[in-house]
C-alpha cells in the first residue's frame, strides 16, 4: 500500500489522487449509491493508497454513525431465519452497512444485553423479528427516544412502527379456501404459541374463509405452540372428542409435521384420511412423506424490503410509519386430498 508522506491522509489527499473533488469523495464514502462506478472505484483506490480508511471510520464516529444495524431475532434456528437474512444483508451490503445480530431465545436478559450494547452507538438502528418491543432493557422513556427501528416477520402490537412481512391473513384464508375446494367442511385450526399475534391473523383468515363458505361453519381451535411436539399433542387432544375434523390447517410448517406424524403414528394416512396444510413453506417441508402443502413466505423480500425502509430513513433518524404486506403463494403438495366419505 502506498502512503503519501507521513502525517495522516487527509481527504484532499484522496480527491487529489483520485482525480475528483472533496464534495465527490465525501458522496463516495458518506452516499455511495449516488456516485457514478467508474468514480466509486477511483475514490475507493485512492482511500486504499492513502490509508484514508481510518479517517473515513472516525469521522463516522464524530457523525455518530456506526455503518451497523442491530438485527434482534427470537431464535436464529428458525427455519425462516436464514431466508430472511439473505435479504436484510443484501440491503444493507448495497449501502455499505454491515449487520449484527442479537439472538434472544426469549431470554430477557438477553435482550437488555443487547439494548445496552445498541445505546452505546455501536450501531445505527434496530431491525426487530422478535414481535414485541425489548421494553425491558431500553430505560424509561417516551417512544421518541427509541433508536430508528423496523418490525419484520412478526408484527409488533403498535400501530406507531413500520413493519414488512407476509399478509397473514390474507394467506390463511388462501390456504382455508384451498381445503374448502376440495370439498372440507371440518376443518380445525391449530394454533402458533400463545400471545402470539402471527397465530391470531392466521385464526381471522380461516375464520373469514370458513364463514364465506358456510352458513354455519364450524370454527374450531386447538391451542399449540408452533413446534412439532405441539402439533403431535393437538391430535392427541383431537382423538380425546368424539368428533373430528377431516382436515387441518397448521399455523407453520412445523406443527403440520408434527401433525402428520401423529395421524401416521396411529396408522391413518394423509391425505386419503386427513389433510394438512401448513404455513411458511420451510426447506424440510418438501422432503417430509408426503411432502407438505403450505403457505410459502417471501423471506428474502421481507428482508430486503425492512432493511431498505429503515437505511432510507436512517439520516433523519425518524421512520415514517409503514406496513407492508406482501402476498403469500399457496404451494400445493402431496398432504391434502379430498375428505374421505367414511368421514364425513
Amino acid at each position: 500500500m502506498e502512503h503519501i508522506g507521513k502525517k495522516s491522509a487527509t481527504i484532499e489527499d484522496v480527491a487529489k489522487l483520485a482525480g475528483v473533488s472533496i464534495a465527490t469523495v465525501s458522496r463516495a464514502i458518506r452516499t455511495p449509491e449516488k456516485v457514478a462506478e467508474s468514480t466509486r472505484k477511483k475514490v475507493n483506490a485512492a482511500i486504499a493508497r492513502t490509508g484514508y480508511t481510518a479517517n473515513a471510520m472516525a469521522q463516522n464516529l464524530r457523525m455518530q454513525r456506526s455503518q451497523m444495524v442491530m438485527i434482534l431475532a427470537e431464535s436464529i434456528s428458525d427455519p425462516n431465519f436464514p431466508g430472511i437474512l439473505i435479504g436484510l444483508e443484501k440491503a444493507a451490503n448495497e449501502r455499505d452497512y454491515g449487520v449484527l445480530i442479537g439472538n434472544t431465545e426469549g431470554n430477557i436478559a438477553l435482550e437488555e444485553k443487547y439494548m445496552r450494547f445498541l445505546s452505546t452507538g455501536m450501531a445505527d438502528g434496530l431491525l426487530l423479528l422478535t414481535g414485541h418491543l425489548p421494553v425491558a432493557g431500553w430505560p424509561q422513556s417516551p417512544a421518541s427516544s427509541y433508536p430508528p427501528l423496523v418490525s419484520a416477520y412478526h408484527p409488533v402490537n403498535r400501530e406507531d412502527l413500520s413493519y414488512v412481512g407476509v399478509d397473514d391473513v390474507a394467506a390463511a384464508k388462501i390456504a382455508t379456501e384451498y381445503l374448502i375446494s376440495l370439498g372440507h367442511k371440518r376443518i380445525v385450526y391449530i394454533t402458533g404459541p400463545a400471545g402470539s399475534a402471527t397465530s391470531e391473523l392466521r385464526y381471522k383468515g380461516y375464520c373469514d374463509a370458513m364463514l364465506e363458505a358456510y352458513d354455519k361453519p364450524e370454527i374450531w381451535r386447538i391451542r399449540a405452540d408452533g413446534t412439532s411436539e405441539g402439533g403431535r399433542a393437538a391430535v392427541e387432544l383431537l382423538f380425546i372428542r368424539d368428533t373430528l375434523p377431516t382436515a387441518f390447517f397448521c399455523f407453520n410448517d412445523d406443527s403440520a409435521i408434527g401433525v402428520i406424524s401423529a395421524l401416521q403414528s396411529r396408522r391413518f394416512d394423509v391425505p386419503k384420511d386427513f389433510s394438512v396444510v401448513g404455513f411458511d413453506d420451510v426447506p424440510i417441508a418438501s422432503h417430509v412423506t408426503p411432502s407438505l402443502t403450505t403457505i410459502r413466505q417471501p423471506r428474502n423480500r421481507i428482508g430486503e424490503m425492512a432493511m431498505k425502509h429503515l437505511l432510507d430513513n436512517l439520516p433523519s433518524r425518524s421512520i415514517p410509519t409503514q406496513t407492508s404486506l406482501l402476498h403469500g403463494d399457496l404451494i400445493v403438495r402431496g398432504s391434502c386430498g379430498a375428505p374421505n366419505p367414511l368421514k364425513q
